[in-house]
């Protein structure tokens, strides 16, 4: 199989799609790996890295999905990329189709076939493609909270931590998901005051049970999170329904409940955010203030540590591709259940009921 990585073309995004060493793997077990020039610059490997592991530099990226029979990618593709998909071409990358109507018809009507990284769900309900960006992200989170909370930044001015004599910043976490909890482990070894919010009784007792003694867990109502917020100083969101948007747990008129100079950092925004308020920003201009709160919503977080978020990537998005690129992405779902979970768009077909529902297609 002809397997292409395009350069990443989403605002400050600097991860690329696959690593030299997975280029070897797939390059080793028969396949053509093609690479546009520049593509793994930003993660630290340059276009000599992959050509000494036997993938060829393509100029541009038409040339890239003009001789692809699949693309990996990292984010989904950009308005400007549309022409350039073929039909019946594969398409394994992040989409977030629930946030998108627009990506969602385009890829319908380019008739190629769209696997969700996002969507690959093993039995056990977990999501073993976007666990490692989920566990890059809630760090990331608390290290963003804790800049902006700087006063030069437009926060309170506060320290997470504390220092002796000064109580610690209190920080909410909505979902006790991977971004949650890796949320929650990064807070707590800053000296916060931590809670974790879910609906899941059991995630809340496990989380209880491993977290150390300044995390607390809180059952999630909309009165209790309204409880919660006139003495929080960083609030995460952290909230993910399995391929569908995410709810609005917090919505305007809470804004009003806060102190200025609070800080939100919604790392749902591109399953549509859980702040009612919040929209997607870019690294390049994070923030934003609606009443006097500052919002940080960038939708890929992971984009600016590169080379870790890529390498950690690869490593747990290679099975599939091998997979994918061994035996063609039809008889591949059928060897692998969890793969199937994230096919969503079939040779230009929706078979997910969940977007057609949400989209009325």
């Amino acid at each position: 199989m002809n397997i292409a990585v395009p350069k990443e073309i989403k605002n400050q995004e600097f991860r690329v799609g696959l690593t030299p060493a997975g280029a070897h793997s797939l390059i080793k077990a028969g396949h053509t790996v093609y690479v546009e020039t520049l593509a793994g610059i930003g993660s630290g490997f340059p276009d000599e890295s992959y050509v000494q592991v036997g993938a060829s530099i393509l100029p541009s990226a038409a040339a890239v999905y003009e001789i692809a029979d699949m693309i990996i990618k990292v984010k989904e593709p950009l308005p400007m990329e549309y022409a350039l998909i073929k039909p019946n071409q594969i398409l394994f990358t992040y989409f977030h189709f629930a946030a998108s109507r627009e990506l969602t018809e385009a890829m319908i009507q380019s008739k190629a076939t769209c696997i969700a990284y996002e969507t690959v769900e093993l039995p056990d309900r977990t999501l073993p493609l976007l666990t490692p960006m989920s566990e890059v992200a809630g760090r990331m989170a608390i290290q963003v909270g804790a800049y902006f909370l700087g006063k030069p930044q437009g926060g309170k001015g506060k320290m997470l931590g504390g220092v002796p004599g000064v109580k610690p910043a209190n920080v909410l976490i909505l979902g006790g998901g991977v971004v949650g909890t890796q949320a929650a482990k990064m807070a707590a070894g800053l000296g916060a005051n931590v809670t974790i919010m879910d609906t899941n009784l059991a995630r809340l007792r496990y989380l209880s049970d491993v977290m150390p003694a300044n995390v607390a867990t809180h059952y999630s109502t909309e009165l209790a999170i309204q409880e919660h917020l006139p003495q929080v100083d960083l609030v995460i969101g952290a909230v993910l329904l399995h391929g569908a948007k995410a709810p609005h747990l917090i919505k305007k008129e809470d804004l009003l409940r806060m102190q200025p100079g609070t800080v939100l950092v919604d790392v749902a925004v591109d399953q549509g955010g859980c702040i009612e308020t919040c929209k997607p920003t870019t690294h390049e201009n994070p923030v934003f203030t609606v009443d006097g709160i500052l919002h940080y919503c960038v939708a890929n977080m992971p984009g600016a540590v590169p080379q870790t978020s890529t390498q950690a990537l690869t490593q747990a998005t290679l099975p599939y591709a091998l997979l994918i690129a061994n035996y063609g992405f039809e008889a591949a779902c059928e060897k692998n259940e969890a793969l199937t979970k994230g096919l969503t768009i079939k040779n230009g077909q929706l078979v997910d009921n969940g977007l057609a529902t949400l989209f009325n297609l």
